[in-house]
């Protein structure tokens, strides 16, 4: 019984080897539920593990260039074995299974002999040559005229903290028995109940968890999310429906340098704020690039943007064709503004690169080469026309000085902001779980290494002469130095009653 320490186990609990008359599923439940199994288990799991950190994932950036700089060997061998996708093989799973049984089946056959060993049948009479084979042990005489020895030891006992003590007597002699921290024992149950918890969580991510990207820009709607699955040197996107529908009603993007580009390296945060209808029940959202939100579930990241240079607003300088002041307008995306005489000024459009005709929509135009805006203008009791407004750089140009509804239009400044952004939409069911698992363990793995289970036995006897001999002894499960002190001390607290001399 090599799991019990320094235990006097009775001879019915430790006939626990193979005998002639088991049978076939008796010894498979003892082998799948060894300490040996396990630890090989475990084994296994951690080099699948490193496996999966040294060869690249597949579903992981720049999978498709790594995939390429293998040689066709490794390719065929690595795809072989599960490597590319190693944590969704079947045999990672079929370990993380037979793990799993092993620490249920392990917990199962340990704990009830567990507790009564440590909880309801403690051993309290021992022989006297096993105390002292202890690794803390001491036998002294005292005077046989210490009345009430046996309360004055039990009372020595819980004022060194062994609080559950135990009294008793065999053929004339009393012993006395005292510990503290006996749930230090159990602590391997908690352990297998945080490691199944967070098996449990991963099975559930593995099994129910979504991922995908939301690509909108402002004003517009989905429930659908696409999935970019990368399968080998095969690129496919999958796309996956919502149980509500999301609709973008404003995206921000915080520049380091407002004249600088939007690319990341000048961008302090991207602020995205949407609408969740579910069901009809609108629920109003905001995702940032740290703070992301959750809702049935599911959890919005902000995870990317498209290069397209956009504005959020628009300040613009408008001048009567006669030349007389011009009025300033600042209007908002999609947004418009009125003039003094009632002519009406709407955002419609805005380019990063204007070009007269079509804009191309592959066209990288994030650093605003030639930014312009185009309006909408409706004078008082006339049709809409369209105007342009350009910055400084094109300012002269024809299209930019001529009047529209009897204005010219001149573009002062801009808020710069992408087309679209995209959002990592991930619903996770397994992550609580995974938490609540790894949390558990933690706090057990710190209790069970901090404390300890102490033990200590006294043994009184007559020694004749007007004598009683006492033989104390003592264990400990962990930190030995510790106890061997607080043992000694209550050793010589003994010692102090009146040794024989």
């Amino acid at each position: 019984m090599s799991t019990l320490e320094n235990e006097i186990v009775p001879a019915k609990l430790a006939a626990s080897g193979r005998s002639p008359g088991d049978g076939l599923i008796l010894r498979l439940v003892r082998t799948a539920s060894s300490v040996r199994l396990g630890v090989t288990l475990l084994c296994l799991l951690g080099l699948a593990c490193l496996i999966g950190m040294l060869v690249m994932q597949q579903n992981v950036d720049g999978f498709e260039n790594y995939y390429a700089s293998l040689t066709p060997a490794q390719r065929t061998v690595y795809d072989k074995l599960g490597f590319f996708n190693i944590y969704y093989v079947w045999y990672f799973n079929a370990l993380l299974a037979l793990l799993s049984i092993n620490i249920i089946l392990a917990s199962i056959d340990r704990f009830p002999k567990t507790w009564r060993l440590f909880m309801s049948k403690p051993q309290i009479t021992v022989p006297k040559r096993w105390l002292a084979d202890q690794p803390f042990s001491a036998s002294f005489e005292l005077d046989s005229g210490n009345q009430g020895l046996r309360e004055i030891v039990l009372g020595r006992l819980k004022e060194c903290g062994w609080q559950r003590t135990h009294s008793t007597e065999k053929n004339g002699i009393t012993y006395l028995f005292g510990e503290s921290g006996v749930w230090n024992r159990f602590g391997a149950y908690p352990v297998h109940v945080s490691l199944l918890t967070i098996f449990l969580g991963g099975f559930l991510t593995a099994q129910l968890g979504t991922t995908g990207n939301l690509p909108l820009a402002p004003g517009e709607s989905s429930d659908l999310i696409r999935e970019t699955v990368v399968d080998l040197d095969r690129v496919s996107e999958v796309t996956k429906k919502l149980p509500f529908e999301v609709t973008f009603t404003d995206i921000e993007q915080k520049l380091i340098k407002d004249s600088g580009s939007l690319a990341a390296g000048n961008t302090l945060d991207w602020i995205t704020r949407f609408t969740i209808n579910d069901g009809g029940e609108v629920h109003h959202a905001l995702a940032q690039m740290n703070r992301p939100y959750d809702y049935r579930g599911y959890r919005f990241f902000q995870a990317s943007f498209t290069p397209v240079g956009r504005a959020r607003s628009i300040t613009v300088d408008v001048v009567p064709d006669g030349g007389s002041q011009a009025e300033r307008l600042k209007i908002d995306r999609n947004g418009a503004a009125t003039l003094l005489d009632g002519t009406l000024v709407r955002f419609s459009e805005f380019r990063g690169n204007f070009r007269i005709g079509p804009e191309n929509p592959n066209e990288d135009t994030s650093n605003y080469p030639n930014p312009a805006a185009v309006l909408q203008v409706v004078p008082p009791g006339e049709t809409v026309q369209t105007a342009y407004a350009f910055g400084p750089e094109m300012a002269n140009i024809p299209a930019a000085r001529k009047p529209v509804g009897g204005y010219t239009y001149s573009l002062v400044n801009f808020e710069k902001v992408s087309d679209r952004h995209v959002l990592s939409v991930q619903r996770d069911p397994g992550s609580n779980v995974v938490y609540v698992g790894f949390a558990g363990l933690f706090l057990t793995l710190v209790a069970v290494f901090m404390f300890s289970h102490q033990r200590v036995w006294v043994a009184i006897e007559d020694a004749g002469d007007d004598g009683v001999r006492v033989t104390a002894a003592g264990n400990v499960n962990r930190n030995s130095s510790a106890f061997e002190q607080k043992f000694n001390r209550f050793v010589d607290d003994l010692r102090s009653l009146g040794t024989k001399d």
